[in-house]
């Protein structure tokens, strides 16, 4: 007790902030702890208040976080059975009812969060870098603080992570796809597979055999419940199965028994059991029931709008679907509609909106009695409502539909629509002639109605009626229009003469106007009509719109009225347009007519543009290029010698006129211009060259080697480098020399050419060493004289010549694959693969170098080394079209279309690929899908011969006389200069005269189907 007043009397101090020493004393000296601590409190209250001068800072603030008072000097607390509630036996039920197994008890519980306090410390739960799996902390409590360090350690890591997200999804994108292309998936190698499945039949799939099966016949064929329905006749003929017989046999009656004459005893009507109350069951009365319900749906789903059956006897289960309401809502959406409705129609029962959505609600809901029946309601509370009554002949049946639209005419005997409407209901047309015409009694103003009335007649009924229509309606344009249509030459003309004064302000009419006259061959008024029509339209206050007028030409161009199509073209051509502007607005403007086939209108406009710019060399180039393309070969002459008269510096239409009369066969008027081609321009190369090649075609090859000679004598002779295409100097004399040395090049060139072909081996070495003198530069003239010397069979020469090229030009691809080839054959495959290797160092990135190092492992039968090559090449080149193409044939067939398919992705419009993939279907006989492929590669690139070489061999194969002549004539004008195969026939020296469709034959005999 002693001590348990020290402690008490302890507290009390502490709580009183150091009270005086007799205050401490009296309560130490206190017998019981109960009278100590209720004395130590007054005695402490008042002497604190007089002791306590400076208060505390810390007083009225909240506790910090975590603090439990007392725990530094000892006095942690202590708990009692109030504060934990009463103590409980393990196998009390707890309080939640519905607790599931498991923890119904209060000691299954203590034990599950036994278990979920333990952690599992096991040494196969750890790791050696993570630690753990569970947190050793984690039946700890988590304090604030924890939560702040878990927030800052999570954004440092999403720093950290973001810094190296980019290179991270990078490096991962790069290893997958490495992945992927070194061990693809299962998936992936059955792709091409797959892909066929689209291509299967229904009948194909059908006729697949099904997969064997190992198990016995009662596995493979287990018996499941099987549900029959039972016919009539079984129910009836059992029907008695459990009664006692209540008939007796009638050979008991024939000879003697129980047959007695009185219907009573046991041949009663009603013999026991049967009762018809009780056990009678009769079909007859159950099918003519069943019949009677079809009955009823047929004609409930019968009853359409427009009367007429919409059951389809042989899909009736089908077509109960109809009956389905096919609104968008739920049904208690359609309850609310419905009353908000009929609120709307109670409260304004003269509002037709209000009726006629509500009928309509009542249709989509499938009660169409109902909607009808509120409709008809409309008409008597809504009888001025033109939508009501036509909304209520839309809703019913044919013949009622008709009495609702005549009780409509007598409220509104000058609607139009309801008029329309009841012509459409009749059938016969008469019936409509009749109904239309008593229309038109009570509505004549009405544009629509008399253009309807009009339609049904005959064309002299019609012209009487239209009349009588421009006399009622005398400002619409289209009924004049009609009349005038309908009226001789001189009648049409008072029509539209009438037309203008009635309607003063309408294009139209005037544009008739000069179509008339033209089509009665009075094309001199044409133009005086329309320069009227510009005046008297802008007199009246109308804007002249120029596109409005170009499109009504292009209308009058189609309809073949050429003379007022370009009337009018002269005449707005020019309207809103800046002096500056009207150039390029008018070549825009040809390019549009042309687009819209517009021919007529785009040369009118060219004319114009013509008379206007006579000096100018593009707009006459332009106007040359459309006459090539859509004119005749008379037009495009006449023109250019228009072009020529007004620009006789302009090299290009000179040559172009030359050009059309040498494929004309006319070589003396070729010659001809060209001559005057020479004094309009006495020292232009091109025309050198160009009369030059006109000699040589026409075997005039002695005035060739005179016309090069005095080219290559009167031009420079300079040593001078060829630059590049891309040469950024500006000095005019520098450009100006360059010209002329590109030019001398050229003759240079012919000069080689011409004396190669014609077999003067030694004249061609000799220009060849000569042009070398001042051209060393150029490859193609190293290409020349390696090739004379290989033809020459002097293998040592070409060799030395090519690698004379290659040292001044050794970033041409063409002379490194000639020094290649030339090695292979003579067969040094060893040194062909050293000098494809030391191309592709000095040239990386080249798909063509590559595309010949596979194809000369190929050729030499290493063709595992050949697939190697080409991975690495893809690898170097991954967008490379001809690499790609070459890809798809290096697999076998199973992998080629996978192939195809990756090439694609890669070069979506290169038309090597797209040459691949029609050459793949080709060698897969799909026809259809061949030539698809092949047309879109002709389009991409028409300058590709050998797409259309290896398209008119399939044509040759697999199509008809027109569709081979169809490409080659396309190939003719298309003029195709490059493709591998192309090239090689096309440069042969013993194919020099041979024109397009001869060289196209020759390819497509030298395409071997081996693809």
């Amino acid at each position: 007790a002693k001590e348990r007043g020290d402690s008490e009397a302890t507290m009390a101090s502490a709580a009183a902030k150091q009270p005086s020493k007799n205050a401490t004393k009296g309560s130490a000296g206190a017998g019981g702890g109960a009278a100590a601590g209720g004395a130590a409190v007054p005695l402490a209250s008042p002497l604190m208040g007089g002791l306590n001068k400076k208060k505390k800072p810390f007083l009225g603030m909240p506790a910090p976080l975590g603090y439990v008072p007392g725990l530094g000097r000892g006095a942690t607390g202590f708990t009692t059975r109030s504060d934990i509630g009463p103590a409980r036996d393990a196998n009390d039920p707890v309080d939640d009812r519905h607790a599931p197994p498991g923890k119904r008890t209060v000691g299954d519980q203590m034990k599950k969060n036994q278990d979920d306090d333990d952690e599992d410390l096991n040494d196969t739960n750890y790791d050696e870098f993570n630690g753990y799996a569970g947190s050793l902390f984690s039946s700890g409590p988590y304090e604030k603080d924890d939560e702040e360090a878990d927030a800052i350690y999570a954004a440092l890591d999403k720093r950290m992570d973001e810094r190296r997200k980019e290179r991270r999804e990078l490096r991962e994108k790069e290893e997958i796809e490495k992945y992927r292309m070194e061990r693809p998936k299962i998936q992936q190698q059955f792709s091409d597979l797959k892909r066929k499945l689209a291509e299967v039949t229904e009948e194909e799939w059908l006729s697949i055999p099904d997969v064997g099966d190992a198990r016995n016949k009662r596995q493979r064929n287990p018996r499941y419940e099987k549900l029959t329905p039972v016919p009539d006749s079984f129910f009836a003929k059992h029907l008695q199965t459990g009664d006692n017989h209540t008939t007796v046999d009638p050979r008991q009656g024939q000879f003697g028994g129980l047959n007695t004459p009185f219907p009573g005893g046991l041949n009663t009507p009603y013999p026991g059991g049967m009762t018809p109350g009780a056990g009678e069951l009769d079909m007859r009365k159950i099918g003519q029931a069943r019949n009677t319900l079809m009955d009823m749906r047929l004609s409930q789903v019968s009853d359409s709008v427009s009367g007429q059956t919409v059951v389809d006897p042989k899909g009736y289960l089908t077509d109960l679907n109809s009956m389905i309401p096919t609104h968008g809502g739920d049904i208690s959406d359609i309850k609310k509609a419905r009353l908000l409705l009929k609120s709307v129609r109670e409260t304004n029962p003269h509002h037709p909106p209000a009726w006629i959505a509500s009928a309509r609600l009542e249709e989509v809901t499938g009660k169409l009695q109902v909607a009808r029946n509120l409709i008809m309601k409309g008409t008597e509370m809504c009888p001025k409502s033109e939508d009501v009554w036509l909304e209520a002949a839309r809703l019913q049946p044919g013949d009622t539909a008709k009495a609702v639209v005549a009780q409509a005419v007598r409220h509104l005997p000058q609607s139009v629509r309801i008029y329309i409407r009841a012509a459409e209901l009749e059938t016969d047309i008469r019936a409509k002639k009749r109904v239309l015409r008593k229309a038109l009694e009570n509505v004549s103003k009405s544009v629509r109605l008399w253009k309807t009335a009009v339609e049904l007649e005959e064309p002299e009924d019609a012209r009487i009626m239209l009349s009588r229509a421009v006399e009622c309606c005398p400002t619409s344009v289209e009924l004049w229009l009609a009349l005038a249509r309908l009226e001789t030459y001189e009648n049409a003309r008072r029509v539209l003469n009438k037309a203008r004064e009635n309607i003063p302000t309408d294009r139209h009419i005037w544009i008739t106007a000069a179509k008339l006259e033209e089509a009665n061959g009075n094309t001199q008024m044409v133009e005086k009509i329309i320069d009227r029509a510009i005046t008297s339209l802008r007199a009246n206050g109308v804007e002249i719109n120029r596109e409005q007028w170009i499109q009504d030409a292009e209308e009058c161009d189609k309809a073949g009225s050429v003379a007022t199509c370009q009337a009018v073209i002269r005449a707005v051509i020019g309207i809103g347009i800046e002096e500056e502007d009207c150039k390029h607005t008018w070549m825009e403007d040809a390019e549009s007519c042309v687009a819209h086939n517009a021919l007529e209108c785009a040369r009118a406009i060219y004319a114009h543009a013509l008379q206007v710019f006579p000096s100018k060399k593009s707009v006459w180039l332009r106007a040359a290029y459309f006459e090539k393309s859509h004119g005749t070969r008379e037009s495009l002459e006449a023109l250019l010698q228009r072009a020529v008269a007004h620009c006789p510096k302009a090299e290009v239409l000179w040559l172009m006129g030359a050009k059309s009369k040498w494929l004309a066969g006319d070589v003396p008027a070729a010659r001809s211009i060209l001559a005057l081609a020479f004094q309009a321009n006495p020292n232009s190369e091109e025309i050198w060259l160009a009369a030059v090649k006109l000699e040589s075609e026409n075997n005039e090859y002695e005035r060739a080697r005179k016309l090069l000679a005095k080219a290559r004598s009167s031009a420079p002779t300079a040593r001078v480098s060829v630059p590049c295409k891309n040469s950024t100097k500006q000095d005019r004399g520098f450009s100006v020399l360059v010209v002329e040395a590109r030019v001398l090049l050229q003759v240079f060139m012919k000069s080689v050419k011409l004396e190669w072909v014609l077999g003067n081996i030694a004249a061609a070495q000799e220009l060849c060493s000569e042009a070398l003198k001042h051209y060393e530069d150029f490859p193609k003239l190293w290409m020349m004289k390696g090739q004379i010397e290989e033809q020459s069979e002097n293998m040592d020469k070409a060799r030395e010549a090519y690698n004379q090229g290659l040292k001044k030009c050794p970033h041409s691809m063409p002379l490194w694959l000639l020094l290649s080839r030339l090695e292979e054959r003579v067969g040094q495959l060893t040194r062909a693969r050293a000098i494809l290797e030391k191309s592709r160092l000095k040239n990386p990135q080249t798909p063509e170098l590559w595309l010949e190092s596979v194809r000369l492992e190929y050729r030499a039968g290493l063709k595992n080394i050949s697939n190697t090559l080409m991975a690495k090449a893809l690898q170097e080149c991954p967008s490379s079209g001809i690499l790609w193409a070459e890809a798809v044939f290096l697999e076998a067939r199973p992998q080629r279309k996978t192939k195809s398919v990756d090439a694609l992705k890669k070069c979506e419009h290169d038309p090597h690929v797209l040459l691949a993939v029609a050459k793949l279907f080709w060698s897969e006989r799909k026809i259809t899908k061949a030539r698809e492929w092949f047309l879109r590669t002709v389009k991409i690139e028409p300058d590709l011969g050998d797409a259309w070489a290896f398209f008119y061999k399939f044509e040759l194969q697999h199509g008809t006389e027109e569709q081979q002549e169809e490409v080659k004539k396309r190939c003719e004008n298309a003029e195709p200069r490059h493709g591998e195969l192309w090239c090689t026939e096309s440069k042969h020296i013993l194919n020099w005269q041979k024109k397009i469709g001869e060289i196209l034959v020759l390819v497509a005999v030298k395409i071997k189907n081996t693809f």
